[in-house]
């Protein structure tokens, strides 16, 4: 049993694919991009906070570990803390009139004071506010403004 030429070309022509251009429309390229993009603001945004809170710890380890030492030496050399006027200065070089100075007592590759993680100089008060038998170390934090809440200090 044949079946009919007829009837084979019939059958091949139901087979045929119809053809649909290959690739992305407009549409699912732009829900890809806002999607890119929300997920890209949310990286950054987390990012930003995570690179904030690593300034403020890394504020909070040198006013209350990274100058403790030095101003340690300090005091053991000379029998006092610096004054005020002295400032973390001393730390680096000799102040007038201190014979007993043995620095310097930061580390020596250390040539001038640091600043803060925002660009501002740390402050140093002797005899200390929050600490008066010996002294307060402090940054003003990102605002920079004395007093602001964002105030980082060894106390």
């Amino acid at each position: 049993m044949t079946i009919p030429l007829t009837l084979r070309r019939a059958s091949a022509h139901t087979h045929r694919r119809s053809r649909q251009p290959a690739g992305f429309t407009l549409t699912e390229i732009l829900i890809a991009i806002a999607l890119i993009v929300t997920i890209v603001a949310v990286a950054v945004g987390g990012l930003s906070h995570m690179l904030e809170q690593g300034k403020v710890s890394a504020t909070q380890i040198f006013v209350k570990d990274g100058v403790k030492t030095p101003l340690q030496s300090y005091q053991l050399s000379t029998g006092h803390f610096p004054t005020t006027e002295q400032g973390l200065q001393a730390l680096i070089s000799q102040p007038d009139g201190e014979s007993n100075w043995h620095g310097p007592y930061f580390d020596d590759q250390i040539k001038e004071l640091p600043l803060d993680p925002w660009g501002f100089p740390y402050h140093y008060l002797r005899p200390g506010v929050h600490n008066p038998m010996s002294y307060d170390v402090w940054s003003n934090g990102a605002s920079g403004a004395d007093g602001a809440p964002d105030t980082i200090g060894n106390w």
